[in-house]
């Protein structure tokens, strides 16, 4: 994936066959990228975003946006970016087509504490983050608002 030139989906970030993982920190970022290397994962398959980064590219998007955006989760999901990188949160775009590599990606995101994890589909976006305990992952619908708290809790 080119940074410079992301995917996008009527004008709004959609990076299909990759999972978005957002990190309370830079230092938490570098810690999972280590364990993903470690996993088999290559440096190219590894894309990071300061919070800065994700912000400038939300706000790009959200003046280009679609109106088609909106129709789905596209804009509310990148909405939840912004407030996750408004909070500090670093983020890491790890390609990962094929299931074990999402199963891969799916424990070391758990494991490390993730705030969120998102598996992007031609379709559908899956949270791979267990739910807390007491908690459960509810249906996505634009109109509850944003996904993700940038607490890391679900939006219920």
């Amino acid at each position: 994936m080119d940074k410079s030139n992301p995917p996008t989906s009527f004008g709004v970030f959609k990076p299909v066959g990759h999972v978005v993982i957002a990190l309370d920190s830079a230092a938490l970022s570098q810690s999972v990228s280590d364990r993903l290397l470690a996993a088999g994962f290559a440096d190219n398959d590894l894309v990071h975003y300061t919070p800065d980064e994700m912000k400038n590219q939300v706000d790009t998007e959200l003046h280009t946006a679609s109106a088609l955006a909106s129709i789905g989760q596209d804009l509310n999901l990148i909405k939840a970016h912004r407030a996750l990188a408004e909070s500090g949160c670093s983020f890491i775009v790890v390609h990962a087509p094929a299931a074990e590599q999402v199963e891969q990606v799916r424990s070391i995101a758990n494991t490390m504490n993730a705030k969120s994890a998102q598996r992007y589909g031609v379709l559908i976006v899956e949270e791979l983050i267990d739910p807390k305990s007491g908690q459960r992952q509810v249906f996505e619908s634009p109109d509850r608002g944003l996904d993700v708290k940038p607490t890391g809790e679900s939006a219920a």
